[in-house]
């Protein structure tokens, strides 16, 4: 289970000051500076390295599906409070791991009927990546097109998808389909 709130610090330097405004911030009853979690990623990787990468073994892998929240003015498919299922692989560096990730991102997306496009060799927005990531968009949705991402990390390699934006990309197909 992630947890909903999370140390503000996790996030402050992995978002950059453009990032950083969009989060739902505040101090506990202690003083310490919290949020909401913006994504999991960042949750995932301090707890692999404070602990899990002690306990479990290189090249663990796990899903969640986690709310997260997005402090600015709702838009379409852009929201305050969004959900994220995603999947992360930690610990391994063999380079399968990438393959791994895809080849489950794919199966993921197979399940789903709409127009999809996979556009690798993105560059991500989060200073975590130490590498050039992935998105996956549906061209229907506009502005607001991607509908999933991911790459790797100093921790490991993962994607999330946009459960929401997955929703409206679908909808947008069965809109854009002849009656």
């Amino acid at each position: 289970m992630i947890p909903s709130i999370w140390e503000r610090s996790t996030f402050t330097d992995k978002l950059g000051p453009e990032k950083e405004g969009q989060m739902w911030t505040f101090q506990d009853k202690g003083g310490r500076d919290c949020c909401l979690i913006p994504e999991v990623t960042g949750v995932i990787q301090q707890m692999w390295r404070e602990g899990w990468s002690k306990t479990m073994k290189s090249g663990t892998k796990l899903f969640y599906c986690s709310r997260n929240y997005r402090y600015e003015r709702p838009q379409a498919g852009r929201y305050r409070e969004f959900t994220q299922f995603g999947i992360e692989i930690l610990g391994d560096r063999s380079g399968g791991d990438a393959a791994a990730a895809r080849e489950a991102l794919e199966a993921c997306l197979s399940l789903f009927d709409a127009n999809l496009v996979m556009v690798d060799a993105v560059k991500r927005g989060l200073a975590y990546y130490v590498e050039e990531g992935f998105e996956v968009e549906c061209p229907e949705l506009g502005a607001q097109r991607q509908v999933a991402g991911g790459g790797r990390y100093a921790e490991g390699i993962g994607w999330a998808i946009g459960v929401e934006r997955m929703l409206l990309a679908e909808d947008a197909k069965i809109a854009a389909s002849p009656s």
